[in-house]
């Protein structure tokens, strides 16, 4: 079958390769769409950043020449020995995460945590093998296109819990990418009455007006950012969203939340920045961070997206051939913003 591998920084070729047979207690699940995430791009331009390339990841015991991919849907096309739960033309979802599964579900994460996709095989191919256990089932009439997004809405999700998000409340969101798109969806979802973005880009902010943004605010065409945000929410908002990852957007998120609010970080910092705890202590926000997702997150994703409740279609911009995943896909993502999510079709790939 032919996969996107990753061999190194800027060197991720489409070959042919050979998949092994199931484990006991895996699936191999024939995959329909799988999504380039930014962590993808990362890989592709600045890697290794995930991909363990000295020596085996501890967890799954994968090792570069990786296949990527861990955003992705499909159909079950064979079981392991052990597998009971499940039946072969089975439509799911993967939750990528590997962990030791050891500590409670809600912080089972921080226990250590490696990725499908990242640290051994992933969707970037005709089939993969997956643990039975990262598996979620679909209905079998529910567009396993939609269905690739999901893993990406869940890191949304697990944001807004993480928030304390009640029916009401306000949030600002600054970056407007695709996980920011996918947290204003999110937000709405949860009942927040006014949503306001942050984005240089005006064809991402016109992105979050469709996943259901009220206000959008482009820091080029203003002289105060956080005046701005203020004007629209004077007591500052109940929770600000960090998702650009830079020093200027994580002060002005502490800047606009009102006292006791939370400020989430949802970014993966490429750099290191600073900041004055002081500028807690003196406003009273409450500061928290978020990386991935729990097992319950994930279930509780797939209901939203399956019932309609997030909408996911307003996300996808792109759809291409695994052929073209490097000009297509990596290229386009690195020059084009008006782009968020570009989805691969493996539905025709042996």
């Amino acid at each position: 079958m032919k996969a996107a591998i990753w061999h190194g920084k800027n060197d991720v070729r489409v070959e042919e390769t050979d998949l092994s047979e199931p484990k006991k207690n895996e699936v191999r699940v024939k995959v329909a769409y799988a999504g380039i995430c930014g962590s993808d791009l990362h890989e592709y331009l600045e890697g290794p950043v995930f991909i363990p390339t000295e020596f085996p990841d501890p967890l799954t015991g994968g090792q570069a020449p990786i296949t990527m991919g861990h955003e992705f849907s499909g159909q079950i096309d064979q079981l392991g020995e052990n597998v009971h739960d499940f039946q072969i033309g089975d439509h799911v979802s993967v939750n990528p995460t590997i962990t030791k599964g050891v500590l409670p579900d809600n912080v089972d994460v921080y226990d250590g945590y490696s990725f499908i996709g990242l640290s051994t095989d992933g969707g970037f191919a005709g089939y993969v093998n997956v643990p039975v256990e990262n598996l979620y089932p679909l209905p079998n009439d529910f567009f396993l296109k939609l269905a690739a997004v999901i893993e990406p809405t869940a890191v949304a999700v697990q944001a807004i819990k993480e928030a304390h998000l009640t029916f009401g409340q306000t949030v600002v969101i600054f970056g407007a990418g695709p996980i920011g798109a996918m947290v204003t969806a999110a937000a709405k979802a949860a009942g927040a009455t006014k949503i306001v973005v942050v984005d240089l880009s005006t064809i991402r902010l016109q992105k979050a007006l469709k996943m259901g943004a009220t206000d959008i605010i482009n820091p080029s065409e203003v002289s105060d950012v956080v005046a701005a945000v203020r004007q629209i929410l004077p007591e500052g908002a109940d929770t600000s969203f960090e998702i650009a990852g830079v020093q200027v957007t994580f002060d002005q998120a502490i800047k606009t939340t009102k006292a006791r609010g939370y400020m989430v970080v949802v970014s993966i910092y490429a750099h290191a920045i600073q900041f004055n705890p002081m500028a807690l202590t003196n406003s009273g926000v409450n500061l928290t961070s978020t990386i991935a997702y729990s097992r319950q997150t994930f279930q509780q994703t797939v209901d939203l997206v399956t019932s309609g409740q997030i909408n996911v279609a307003p996300i996808i911009t792109s759809e291409i051939k695994l052929d073209d995943i490097i000009t297509d896909g990596f290229d386009v993502l690195t020059t084009d913003q008006s782009q968020a999510k570009i989805l691969i079709n493996l539905t025709q790939e042996k």
